[in-house]
């Protein structure tokens, strides 16, 4: 009876490493990745199976949803003029926009720029000029005791 046991347990290992290559591709393509946006820089995580699905209808290039939103609508948009673009030249206008939207300087110190910009706005609405508004007149008052 044991030597019937230890031939099962034999198969049972044997069938089991004979699927770790299996699994293990399995488990891969399961297993959960940091993914950059070759756009706008975002990074996102995602199964190695969606990335690639991603990168087969990009052209190679991994995009954000939002940025693949873009690009549909940049192909949307050129439906109506004249000519209509493609995904891979949408893509690569979307791309080249947000390379020009990245490369513009940031301030050197954004509290600063902040505290700037409420100063100015309080100024303003301290010097413009104010409407001499009355009191409120009350005309009847909802209790009648104090309207008699």
């Amino acid at each position: 009876m044991s030597a019937k046991m230890m031939m099962k347990e034999a198969a049972n290992v044997t069938a089991i490493e004979s699927q770790s290559p299996v699994a293990a591709a399995a488990k891969m393509k399961n297993e959960v990745q940091f993914a950059k946006c070759e756009c706008c820089g975002l990074t996102e995580e995602c199964t190695e199976a969606y990335i690639a699905r991603v990168r087969e209808r990009n052209q190679g290039r991994w995009i954000c949803g939002l940025c693949a939103e873009a690009v549909k609508d940049e192909m949307v948009r050129s439906s109506s003029s004249e000519r209509r673009i493609g995904r891979e030249e949408a893509l690569n206008r979307h791309m080249t926009f947000c390379k020009k939207f990245r490369a513009k300087s940031l301030p050197k110190n954004p509290t600063d720029e902040l505290i700037s910009a409420v100063k100015q706005l309080l100024l303003r609405s301290l010097d413009s000029p104010r409407s001499s508004r009355q009191g409120l007149v009350r005309s009847q008052s909802c209790f009648s005791a104090i309207d008699s």
